[in-house]
């Protein structure tokens, strides 16, 4: 089955919740079918979500309150690779982190233009309201003290064409947990994210990333670039402020979503400085996927159907052979492609679960936060974490593969 239609088929419900268009896991760099967005076939076109409901993201389950900052950072040492007339590298970072307390303004999910917007670009703007999309419930403060004390840094990525935000509840679940979180926009690799001056950036990489193996390559490069610069420019205070003070430099992660997961192990490739890393059902892309991490532990999670053992077309059992430090290699039986981001979980609070993904949006984020969540724990605090040692009769989902290397 070729990208776009298991798209078409596993996508459709919630892309009617937060219409964003995804990268699901392809083939191989050299043979993966187109990864574009597409609209979507309507199948709750006659019911569209009521205005009435106001979708919430889960409660975070760690000690912490949870802050939030945006950055917005230029690498103008580097030219764009989608647009080589812009002036620069352009990212906007959301920063979640321990706070002191739970005092301020709840931080908004989205703007309603890049709800607007996305919507638009799946031809469902008249099914769910671009002010509900905006509106979802989030559970960090805007601008909040930051927490006393040191903690690690993990680096987030989200799949193709997608924003930042659908991966707001792990990077706050993170947070409340301990870390600092920050989730990273591309330029010109999403079709809705606003930057200063009201400015949402053409998704110029669409075409070339859908229709060029190549071009997939050099977008996996390229994000890890991006994610080595984040990590330069946190480490500046002037840059970030008084977060870049909480970090501790010395225990960082990189995990992403689809191709964000691939960007994380090529960061860990790259830079040397991220300790750790985490791919959530993308591919890897790159001519030899999972190479240079030098015994650096890495997990591998995703969906039964694309990712097992014995999956067509997926480069992972080439990663696993590389991997040559603590790996796991995790598929959750009745997942879909989105299931490791916010998307399931929204779509069911506004009454559109995905009928053709078995697994709840509520299963959904239980199952990806505590397995991520246990794997920084274990490689970036040296705290036990015994869900990672084997099957758990409390997440029968999720089966542990163990080919041989």
């Amino acid at each position: 089955m070729t990208i776009s239609s298991r798209r078409s088929a596993v996508t459709v419900a919630l892309a009617l919740a937060l219409s964003v268009p995804l990268l699901p896991a392809a083939a191989s760099a050299s043979a993966s079918p187109s990864p574009s967005p597409s609209p979507s076939a309507g199948i709750y076109a006659s019911a569209p979500a009521p205005d009435a409901v106001v979708p919430e993201l889960p409660v975070p389950g760690g000690a912490h309150p949870v802050g939030r900052r945006t950055l917005h950072l230029v690498d103008r040492s580097r030219q764009d690779l989608w647009m080589p007339t812009a002036q620069g590298r352009e990212l906007m970072v959301s920063l979640s982190y321990p706070a002191r307390s739970a005092r301020g303004a709840a931080a908004p999910y989205m703007t309603v233009d890049e709800a607007r917007l996305l919507l638009k670009a799946r031809g469902l703007g008249g099914l769910v309201r671009a002010e509900t999309v905006a509106g979802t419930r989030t559970h960090a403060y805007l601008s909040a003290a930051p927490a006393p004390g040191r903690f690690p840094l993990v680096l987030l990525s989200p799949g193709f064409s997608m924003p930042r935000t659908t991966l707001t509840s792990l990077a706050d679940e993170l947070a409340s947990r301990g870390y600092v979180v920050a989730t990273v926009d591309h330029a010109y690799e999403s079709v809705g994210t606003e930057y200063p001056g009201h400015r949402i950036l053409p998704c110029a990489a669409c075409e070339p990333v859908d229709n060029d193996p190549v071009a997939r390559v050099a977008a996996v490069r390229n994000r890890a670039a991006d994610l080595s610069f984040v990590l330069d420019e946190l480490a500046d205070p002037h840059r970030a402020g008084a977060v870049s003070r909480m970090i501790d430099f010395r225990r960082v992660g990189a995990a992403g979503h689809s191709i964000g997961g691939a960007s994380a192990a090529a960061t860990m490739a790259a830079d040397d400085r991220v300790r750790a890393g985490v791919n959530l059902d993308g591919d890897f892309y790159l001519p030899e996927p999972g190479a240079g991490l030098g015994r650096r532990p890495f997990l591998m999670m995703g969906t039964a159907g694309t990712h097992a053992p014995g999956s067509p077309g997926t480069d992972w059992p080439a990663a696993w052979s590389r991997l040559d430090g603590w790996k796991r290699w995790l598929t959750v039986t009745g997942s879909g492609h989105y299931t490791f981001t916010d998307l399931p979980y929204v779509a069911e609070r506004l009454g559109l679960p995905d009928p053709s993904v078995p697994l709840s949006g509520t299963r959904s984020w239980q199952i990806t936060s505590a397995y991520v969540a246990a794997f920084f724990d274990r490689h970036l605090r040296g705290r036990s974490a015994p869900l990672l040692d084997g099957p758990s009769a409390a997440n029968p989902e999720v089966v542990f593969q163990r080919p041989a290397a």
